[in-house]
């Protein structure tokens, strides 16, 4: 591994140059994934990329390799790939994120990755992208006092009519009567009586 991306190594990767593949493999720290130059996947941020002699140096420094590309013959189990893609997802949440824009990120064709997520998820990755987001949105309605609108906008829901109506569907109530039961809940725990 080099610290810094030699030009022509850039170069190869910016241009999906096969010329290169087995000379050496990039990864992308933001993703966990590690592909041969040739890989036809999003280009990275450049900061964002490591480089690699051999496959095995990025598996062991536990990059996963691309299920577009398969450096050196590897592919990932289906679910080792799509729990990387709920980690990110996890971290990502507030983005704007739509199946093609998570197909590049986890370097999978828009169709494999929607069969693949539901097959092991039980659910399409947007359901389960509103899971996370519905759940950090409950969150910061007990811990703060921010509108609503400001939290929508914070976890990814810009419009304020579609993240209540999303969360009503998800919590059985509106973020506001989500947060004033909250509320209640903590008074009446807080010494133990009704209040």
């Amino acid at each position: 591994m080099t610290s810094s991306i030699p030009d022509d190594y850039w170069k190869a990767i910016v241009e999906n140059d096969s010329a290169y593949d087995n000379t050496f493999y990039y990864a992308v720290k933001t993703t966990g994934i590690f592909c041969r130059p040739s890989c036809k996947s999003k280009v990275p941020n450049k900061e964002n990329v490591r480089i690699f002699k051999n496959a095995d140096l990025a598996q062991s420094e536990s990059f996963r390799p691309c299920k577009r590309c398969k450096p050196n013959g590897l592919d990932l189990p289906d679910e080792e790939w799509i729990q990387a893609l709920t980690e990110w997802i996890d971290k990502n949440y507030s983005e704007s994120l739509t199946l093609d824009t998570l197909a590049e990120v986890i370097h999978g064709s828009p169709y494999h990755l929607q069969r693949t997520f539901k097959r092991i998820k039980g659910m399409s990755p947007t359901e389960y992208i509103q899971h996370v987001r519905i759940a950090k949105a409950a969150h910061c309605l007990e811990i703060t006092d921010e509108t609503v609108t400001n939290i929508g906008s914070a976890i990814g829901y810009p419009n304020t009519a579609y993240f209540v109506t999303l969360f009503k569907r998800y919590m059985k109530q509106t973020p506001a009567d989500y947060r004033k039961t909250q509320g209640r809940l903590k008074e009446d725990g807080s010494d133990g009586k009704k209040k």
